[in-house]
C-alpha cells in the first residue's frame, strides 16, 4: 500500500478495480437469467445488503470502498435482470429451453363467451 500512495496510484487502483467488478457482473446477470430466470434477483438482493452491512463494519478504506462497489453493482443486477429477459425475447440471447418464460403463456380463453354477437330483443 505504501507503493501505491507514494507514487499516488490509489485512485487509478481502485478506478480498475471498480470497473473489473462491475464487468463481472454482466457475464453472472447474463448466466442467473439463462439458468434460474428471475428468481436470481434474490441472489442480487441479499448480496447487495451483506455488501452494504459489510461495507459500513468494515475499517479498511480500501475494503470498504470495493465492497460498496460490489453492493451497487448487486442492485443494478436487479435491475440488468429484467432488461435481459427482455433481451432474451427479443431473440438477443439464448433463450433456456427447459425454461417457460412470461411470453410463453397464452391467455386463457373464458368458456362463458363465444365469438358470436347476441342480441337481446
Amino acid at each position: 500500500m505504501d507503493f501505491l500512495s507514494t507514487y499516488h496510484l490509489q485512485g487509478l487502483v481502485l478506478g480498475l478495480c471498480s470497473f473489473l467488478i462491475i464487468g463481472l457482473f454482466h457475464p453472472i446477470v447474463i448466466k442467473g437469467e439463462y439458468h434460474y430466470g428471475q428468481r436470481f434477483k434474490w441472489v442480487f438482493v441479499v448480496a447487495g445488503i451483506v455488501l452494504c452491512v459489510a461495507s459500513l463494519l468494515v475499517g479498511s478504506l480500501w475494503l470498504s470502498s470495493l465492497m460498496g462497489v460490489g453492493a451497487f453493482s448487486c442492485f443494478w443486477g436487479i435491475k440488468e435482470m429484467a432488461e435481459q429477459q427482455e433481451r432474451v425475447r427479443k431473440g438477443w440471447f439464448p433463450r433456456n429451453p427447459r425454461r417457460s418464460y412470461p411470453w410463453d403463456k397464452t391467455p386463457k380463453e373464458n368458456p362463458n363467451t363465444d365469438n358470436q354477437d347476441t342480441e337481446t330483443k
